[in-house]
């Protein structure tokens, strides 16, 4: 069954894939982000700002686990490629120190400031600089997972990508799996509305930054796990479902997290909370 994802006109394609306008308390949304972050800081310490290449943007910050050498959950944040921070994007640290899991949280340079292609090469160059500084942060490089939410879900969407690992150096399994939140997997019918006023992309070149359309093969993947708001726009919603469908017929292990009462932003909370659905899905894909 193919999945809608360019809806009936631009005008109710720009309405499904409007995040912000799909909540009537979005300002009340972020200040939760950065409580559960200072709350995160408060309870586990944190290595900040460390450079992982020559822009001022490229930093990520590591909350080391106490038992080590450790696996390692890398968070990106969202924010539809141009808005938002790492610095409110760590609520999760507290759930992953109780099991013994060290956490890193990556900033990129926004759009339109990059491109977008920027914005992926940077994150992998993120990947590899934790890869190659593991044993300094207490870190198991061979036990590497990301996450992200929205925007962030495409962003890990393309470290889940084959083919790129080599360029910097990285076995090609260095990525063990991932958790993508509301992503963007398919971005081509981004191109036409709003959202590529910081884009810029033509469709030909939103193909190639789509993880919908470069997923690895079943040889080359670790775990994926995806979940998506049951209270989100169907443009969101058919994006989870329309990259789930894909990872399937690839033959790859892919498990979809149900949701009935979260919207776009209030999703990523969950994995603050202990025993949450996703924070469990979470720690089984961690194998602790």
């Amino acid at each position: 069954m193919k999945i809608d994802l360019m809806f009936p006109d631009l005008a109710s394609r720009a309405v499904q894939y409007n995040a912000r306008a799909s909540v009537a308390d979005f300002d009340a949304c972020m200040a939760n982000y950065a409580r559960l972050a200072r709350q995160a800081k408060a309870e586990v310490a944190g290595i900040y700002d460390l450079p992982y290449g020559m822009g001022k943007a490229e930093r990520l910050d590591v909350f080391p686990a106490c038992a080590q050498p450790a696996p390692l959950f890398v968070f990106i944040h969202g924010g539809y490629w141009h808005s938002q921070s790492k610095e409110d994007a760590c609520g999760m640290a507290g759930v992953l120190h109780q099991h013994g899991i060290a956490l890193a949280t990556v900033e990129y340079t926004l759009l339109p400031e990059a491109t977008l292609a920027e914005a992926v090469r940077e994150v992998r160059s993120a990947i590899a600089w934790l890869y190659r500084h593991a044993a300094q942060y207490g870190i198991d490089p061979q036990r590497i997972h990301v996450g992200g939410s929205s925007a962030g879900g495409h962003l890990v969407g393309m470290l889940f990508a084959p083919d790129w690992q080599q360029d910097y150096g990285l076995p090609a399994d260095v990525i063990k799996g991932v958790l993508a939140l509301s992503g963007l997997y398919d971005i081509r019918p981004l191109c036409d509305i709003y959202v590529n006023d910081w884009l810029r992309l033509y469709p030909d070149q939103a193909a190639r930054l789509s993880p919908l359309l470069c997923l690895p093969t079943a040889a080359q993947a670790g775990k994926l796990v995806l979940s998506v708001g049951g209270k989100e726009t169907d443009g969101f919603r058919h994006q989870t479902l329309a990259y789930h469908q894909a990872a399937s017929a690839q033959g790859l292990e892919v498990t979809l997290v149900e949701d009935s009462h979260n919207n776009h932003f209030s999703l990523l909370d969950e994995l603050a909370v202990a025993d949450s659905p996703l924070s469990l899905a979470l720690l089984r894909m961690i194998g602790v």
